[in-house]
């Protein structure tokens, strides 16, 4: 089982602000961006023959062509971005690829199983499948497999990498408008704009962090424009200065430092077609954290959260793993858009984090979920219900969001082996917590169990008192296992089962 660690935190910041362009600044913006993104289309094509053969020499030579086309500037920005793609493409085949050879090694491991045969745990084997026709099914889903895998080890021997500029997902909805609700002009526009490109590195050292794409401390914003697209200038150096005024609400007095003291800020310009808007994004890295050790992120206890598919359940504990209080219940809808998840993911988290303040406490536990080797069949059995919940459930967006928010109020994040919390917490900790007018769920004993994990100490309780009274005369109760013993958090053995048990008065 691993041990408890603290995650580090964030090493960037993002915010964004709203752009009121006016009619002349959207078309400017819209030239722009179409003319640098038929450079990204070009520069991405070359860089994708090149394939693995790609080097610093290889580079310069794009960068040079692109740059009697645009400016030294928007070179650099376009290589960068195109090389990122490419890399990007690069790990998505490698994850591929290992995605294929374990589905493979699942479905030939059953297939080598007779039918209907048990799962052996000990021994490591796998269950048998239940009939002929799905061992059958199984076997040319393994043959289809070996195919797909044999294809993605060539490209990636070759090289070659498959990206869509704009989305695969938009592209493909282009053969389906109709079922979308979309019109053929609206697509257009919608690809249009996600193929557009207008984006700048900073540079430490250049007035207000950035020489490109240049935000001043009143709001104005002005781009250098591309050598083709000079004639658009409405300022000196080839320069337009949009109508509109930036206003950061979100970390303004972090961002005006920043460009006060010269230091580099990345830009974007986006269009978003379906709310008619314009939007500019600012991001920029942030000095690493010291990651706090263990025992000091803890001494003020800790808030274990159990993290569910509609709610948070959490529990305050304290550094001696007793739950103080009573449990808490944040619920949240994941269904609906994009947009609504996140503003309810992002409320929960919020009163989490006000609770956690509350409490006194300066961590908070949760479970180092993953899912990433999917949620198939061959993984979690017929539960057709149980793949969908495990699909849909935001474990990473959740980490993450609560990762950057966190250290925004100087919370640490505890992370824990997730094995058996919440099966041994509803065995040990859902009765004994249970009132006659306070009903403990599962979800909160499993919280009490990734609390104690996070501190230390083990799952399981100590066995109630003597039944006579609390001298020595019945016999002392179970002596709690230390956090060295081996097999500390396993299933308590039932009395029956014990043998010789060294605690009991007599005993040798």
């Amino acid at each position: 089982m691993r041990a408890p660690f603290v995650v580090p935190g964030p090493t960037g910041v993002a915010i964004r602000a709203r752009l009121r362009v006016s009619p002349a600044d959207a078309a400017v913006l819209t030239a722009v961006g179409t003319f640098l993104g038929s450079l990204v289309s070009r520069d991405l094509a070359a860089r994708c023959r090149q394939g693995t053969g790609s080097d610093a020499a290889c580079w310069a030579a794009r960068k040079r062509e692109l740059t009697g086309l645009s400016s030294a500037r928007w070179a650099g920005s376009v290589t960068k971005a195109v090389d990122d793609q490419w890399a990007l493409a690069r790990r998505g085949q490698a994850a591929e690829t290992g995605r294929l050879r374990g589905q493979i090694d699942r479905i030939a491991a059953r297939l080598a199983r007779p039918l209907g045969a048990k799962a052996a745990k000990g021994a490591g084997l796998p269950r048998g499948y239940a009939t002929r026709a799905e061992w059958h099914a199984k076997s040319r889903r393994l043959h289809a497999l070996r195919a797909r895998l044999a294809v993605v080890e060539a490209e990636w021997a070759a090289g070659h990498v498959s990206v869509v500029r704009g989305g695969r997902k938009l592209a493909r909805l282009r053969h389906h408008v109709d079922k979308a609700g979309l019109s053929r002009e609206t697509w257009r526009a919608r690809w249009r704009s996600a193929r557009m490109f207008l984006a700048a590195d900073g540079e430490t050292g250049k007035r207000w962090g950035n020489e490109t794409i240049r935000v001043t401390e009143a709001g104005q914003l002005s781009l250098r424009l591309p050598g083709a697209l000079t004639h658009l200038a409405n300022a000196p150096h080839g320069r337009y200065v949009l109508d509109a005024e930036v206003t950061f609400t979100h970390r303004a007095g972090e961002w005006n430092d920043r460009i006060a003291a010269n230091r580099s800020v990345a830009y974007r310009i986006h269009h978003d077609v379906q709310r008619g808007r314009w939007y500019l994004t600012a991001s920029w890295k942030r000095p690493p954290v010291a990651v706090l050790p263990l025992r000091a992120a803890l001494n003020r206890g800790v808030v274990a959260v159990d993290m569910n598919d509609d709610h948070l359940a959490a529990w305050y504990l304290d550094v001696h793993g007793n739950p103080v209080g009573a449990p808490r219940r944040w619920f949240y809808d994941l269904s609906g858009s994009a947009e609504h998840r996140d503003a309810q993911i992002r409320h929960a988290l919020t009163r989490l984090l006000h609770y956690t303040g509350r409490c006194g406490a300066a961590a908070i536990a949760i479970e180092d979920l993953a899912f990433t080797e999917g949620a198939s069949r061959e993984r979690y059995g017929r539960n057709k219900r149980l793949r969908r919940l495990l699909s849909r459930f935001p474990t990473d967006r959740l980490r993450r969001r609560l990762v950057a928010m966190a250290a925004e109020r100087h919370v640490a994040i505890v992370a824990v082996d997730p094995a058996y919390t919440s099966r041994w917490g509803a065995q040990h900790w859902q009765r004994p917590l249970s009132t006659g007018t306070r009903r403990i769920t599962r979800h909160d004993a499993a919280a009490v169990a990734i609390g104690r994990r996070a501190l230390g100490q083990p799952v399981r309780r100590r066995t109630a008192p003597p039944p006579h009274d609390r001298r020595d005369r019945a016999g002392h109760r179970t002596v709690q296992t230390g956090p060295e013993a081996r097999g500390r958090e396993g299933p308590r053995p039932r009395p029956s089962d014990r043998g010789h048990d060294p605690c009991r008065p007599g005993a040798t």
